[in-house]
């Protein structure tokens, strides 16, 4: 019998209004499945709506509409005690790790806060798990244990904020730019710290990263955002080496490898266009040389461009040129 998702988003969008009263959807009609185990990388440029999805997910706040599912339980249609419960399944991992810290708590204190909030006691009534928390992460508990955040490096912070997200033993765990804030160095010790605690526990989790070479190593499977919508979803090698959107095509041809020289033209040209009035029917074409009058009028679905693989674009990579010149 096959186990249902770790988690399952259907239609997710999130709206709010500016103060001039004017009305912004950072996420709009949002949908994929993470699979038990499974690593998702999420990327875009900034202002895409990859941080949005992220709270959004969390209920911090909660959707404006659609469906997020844990493990087939469906968060929206719960009575509120119910929810809250099925939400300790769901924990996050901040982008900045200091800011993420109550800087006036210890350590120690910081890290059993999520039993604390859910009557299991503190951090002396649960010493031992506090221990091997902490031992986790690389640390020595008895040295760390009644500092306080500003006596830790960032990437110091960051490993107590993944045992802190840990500690009630979540089946997914949303990483929002974890390793952005730290230095290259540091970035490959916390990475190889989520590979090694994900290979000992049994979680999935979803990556949210600018750098798509992290994405490359550690995904299993990367879905691409532009403009409040996924535009390309696939595994990862697949989306690598065959991009089907001029988008994701863009976005990797942005990344220059060692001795490459600099383009001649623009990877990608044009503004990123406001999420207070974006385009019509395809959000890319403004920036896209394989748009036609239909990216104008008609917004497109994600479709199976190869198994596992799925592209929301008129025309694909693999649409043959001469039949492009025809559509336009």
């Amino acid at each position: 019998m096959t186990s249902s998702p770790a988690l399952e988003v259907a239609h997710l969008k999130r709206s709010f209004h500016r103060p001039d009263g004017r009305l912004v959807t950072p996420v709009d009609d949002v949908s994929f499945t993470l699979a038990q185990d499974e690593t998702l990388g999420l990327v875009g440029e900034s202002g895409c709506g990859k941080s949005t999805l992220a709270r959004a997910l969390m209920q911090l706040p909660p959707p404006t509409s659609g469906s997020v599912r844990i493990s087939g339980e469906e968060l929206s249609q719960q009575s509120a005690r119910a929810r809250r419960e099925a939400r300790r399944r769901l924990q996050m991992v901040f982008q900045d790790p200091i800011s993420s810290l109550n800087p006036r708590r210890r350590i120690a204190d910081v890290v059993a806060e999520p039993l604390e909030i859910w009557g299991a006691g503190g951090a002396e009534r649960n010493r031992q798990r506090i221990v091997d928390a902490l031992n986790e992460v690389g640390f020595d508990a008895d040295t760390v244990w009644s500092r306080r955040p500003h006596e830790m490096s960032g990437g110091q912070c960051q490993r107590v904020a993944i045992a802190r997200a840990l500690m009630l033993e979540p089946t997914v765990l949303v990483l929002d730019e974890p390793v952005s804030a730290l230095d290259v160095s540091v970035q490959a010790q916390i990475l190889n710290l989520l590979l090694d605690i994900k290979s000992r526990r049994s979680f999935s989790m979803i990556f949210i990263s600018h750098d798509l070479a992290v994405i490359r190593n550690i995904c299993d499977r990367v879905a691409v955002m532009y403009l409040g919508r996924i535009v390309e979803i696939g595994r990862t090698e697949d989306v690598y080496r065959n991009p089907q959107h001029p988008y994701t095509r863009a976005l990797l041809g942005s990344v220059l490898a060692p001795g490459q020289k600099l383009p001649d033209e623009e990877v990608l040209s044009g503004d990123l266009p406001s999420l207070i009035d974006p385009p019509s029917g395809c959000r890319f074409r403004t920036r896209c040389t394989r748009a036609s009058e239909r990216c104008a009028i008609e917004a497109p679905v994600l479709d199976q461009a190869a198994p596992d693989h799925r592209v929301a674009c008129h025309h694909p990579l693999g649409f043959p040129q001469a039949e492009l010149r025809q559509s336009m």
